[in-house]
């Protein structure tokens, strides 16, 4: 079988022709605080975002952008949320800048055996987020486990 991937003018372009079909995109996402000056700054300190002073921004993303659904045991909750993932060349060195700009560990930098190195942390709103440890542009697998 052959994949191919369209860019984005070209699938919309199908799209609003009614030619093709495609799942549903995400095309926006936010993250929300009781103050916005410090919530801008801690992403533009951390992360390196440019944030306007109405709270817009605009940053890479992956493409396709992977997601994934997930059942969390009965004995952790049920959680329900949504996480968004940042991509970062080291786990250590961003968790301890979440940290020094006001936000908090929760998970440290956890390699997960033919998958992925993850952290997650929350950012002084209380807003839990993610982090994949990545190489170059891909993500960072670890070995998997024998």
């Amino acid at each position: 079988m052959r994949t191919f991937v369209l860019g984005a003018a070209a699938a919309l372009a199908l799209i609003s022709t009614g030619a093709w079909s495609a799942p549903a995109p995400i095309v926006f996402f936010d993250i929300a605080a009781p103050d916005l000056k410090s919530q801008a700054e801690f992403y533009r300190t951390v992360f390196g975002w440019e944030v306007g002073p109405d709270g817009g921004f605009s940053t890479p993303v992956a493409s396709p952008l992977p997601g994934n659904l997930r059942v969390e045991p009965p004995t952790q909750g049920p959680v329900t949320e949504r996480l968004v993932y940042i991509g970062v060349p080291d786990i250590d060195a961003a968790l301890a800048k979440v940290v020094a700009n006001g936000g908090k560990v929760v998970f440290p930098r956890t390699p997960v055996p033919g998958v992925v190195v993850v952290g997650l942390f929350t950012d002084p709103a209380g807003n839990r987020m993610g982090l994949v440890e990545m190489d170059g542009d891909k993500p960072r697998v670890p070995p998997a486990a024998k």
